[in-house]
């Protein structure tokens, strides 16, 4: 069993590795927001009061993005998507998220459901949401690194402050090592990641290399 100081260190450095990853994918949900700004047919109506009903609503929709030279970058699909004027948020069942990164690592993100505000600065995941971070591929030959995994009940991600925080238990796993806590804060600029209330940690121990002189033998 390790010290819990040596664990906190440990886990921020294995999240400040892929987090970044993550906060690209989950900021990625903020294209819904273009939906609201498309043309709308018919003669303008007399102004009226916003209320809790939707404006619009979609339905088995997939919406991607693309870099500047084409390469596919995120793709978001859902099952039903419903704009509410008086919050103006836009609400997404049985959200899925995919984005692939510089060296095509990909993050995939899913939950129940997705609420993003009308401008796509905030995101939040509600329900069984689980994101999971591929390790780079990796030389023919060499395995690739175990896949990073993210699970819990709420993650909410601010985008212009690139933060991700988490308000109830949080597990990541990665291969053997797995971490918790009842809370958990993420803040890109500082890279550093935090872990609240009843924190526990196991890290599987890593298989030594082989010592030189054992392996060519003992001189006769």
């Amino acid at each position: 069993m390790i010290d819990r100081a040596r664990l906190l260190r440990l886990g921020r450095d294995q999240l400040s590795a892929w987090l970044p990853a993550l906060l690209m994918g989950l900021f990625a949900l903020g294209t819904w927001w273009l939906v609201r700004s498309a043309p709308q047919l018919g003669a303008p109506e007399a102004p009226r009061l916003p209320s809790h009903e939707p404006d619009y609503f979609m339905h088995d929709f997939a919406v991607q993005t693309f870099d500047a030279a084409g390469q596919l970058k995120t793709r978001i699909t859902g099952a039903q998507g419903h704009h509410y004027p008086d919050t103006d948020t836009l609400e997404v069942q049985s959200p899925r998220l995919q984005a692939w990164g510089r060296q095509g690592e990909r993050t995939t993100a899913t939950a129940q459901r997705a609420l993003s505000n009308g401008d796509g600065s905030e995101v939040q995941l509600f329900g069984n949401a689980r994101v999971v971070r591929e390790g780079q591929p990796q030389a023919p030959g060499r395995p690739a690194p175990p896949p990073v995994e993210f699970r819990g009940e709420h993650l909410h991600a601010y985008v212009e402050q690139e933060r991700v925080s988490a308000s109830q238990p949080v597990e990541i796993t990665r291969g053997p090592d797995r971490f918790t806590g009842d809370r958990f804060e993420y803040d890109h600029a500082t890279g550093v990641a935090r872990l609240h209330g009843r924190v526990r940690g196991t890290i599987a121990p890593r298989p030594r290399a082989m010592d030189k002189t054992s392996k060519a033998g003992r001189p006769s």
